[in-house]
């Protein structure tokens, strides 16, 4: 039996917007990934304050409905409590993905802070890491993540061969979007913002969001 290709997405996600989705679509579509598993963190260990985690993972919910392969995965907000990507990932390993291929995708800009977390160097053996690059953008990388970049590469293929260490940069779609961005122009209605809202934010999460008046 071949053991899956899971893509993990984690992120405070407070809110939801299209540059998420992008970066979902684009792993899906340039690495053998299965699916892509959207973890609401529960609190964010770089984050004094978010939004309740139920509001939160609703958002994701109603965000990836018409995803194909995407899946809202609660395991950080039933867990509870400050989130660490490596707990989070030795859960997995100690439970239903014990065997798969964990695939932890993210930004370019997220990878440059990657030394910054805790036990980073676990993270990068317990799954394999997969970074989004945009067109244009060289990679802003110190000496540490230079050479940890440099001995981990593998290409998209290897993923499926073995369960964890690689790391793999695919390309992403350029999208300008931020969830402080949306944040800010919640708490600043006008005619204008609601024009950008609505390129930054699906329909039904914008629609949520004004329905329970978040971000005010």
């Amino acid at each position: 039996m071949i053991a899956p290709v899971i893509g993990l997405l984690g992120g405070s996600f407070d809110p939801i917007h299209v540059g998420h989705l992008q970066l979902a679509r684009d792993a899906l579509a340039h690495l053998p990934l299965d699916e892509v598993r959207f973890i609401p963190a529960a609190q964010p260990w770089q984050k004094v304050r978010v939004t309740d985690a139920a509001h939160r993972a609703h958002m994701v919910e109603l965000a990836i409905a018409h995803e194909p392969r995407c899946v809202l995965d609660m395991h950080e907000i039933e867990r509870g409590g400050t989130t660490y990507t490596v707990d989070t990932l030795r859960d997995l390993r100690a439970g239903p993905w014990r065997d798969a291929s964990l695939v932890l995708v993210m930004g370019s800009d997220q990878f440059e802070r990657f030394d910054t977390w805790r036990d980073w160097q676990a993270v990068a053996d317990l799954a394999h890491i997969a970074v989004a690059r945009r067109a244009g953008v060289a990679a802003r990388l110190n000496p540490v993540l230079r050479a940890f970049s440099q001995e981990r590469h593998c290409g998209p293929a290897e993923l499926a061969h073995r369960p964890a260490g690689g790391l793999v940069e695919f390309p992403m779609t350029a999208v300008d979007a931020s969830a402080t961005e949306a944040r800010h122009l919640l708490a600043s209605p006008s005619p204008d913002a609601d024009r950008r809202l609505a390129r930054l934010l699906p329909s039904a999460v914008l629609d949520y969001i004004r329905g329970h008046r978040l971000y005010r």
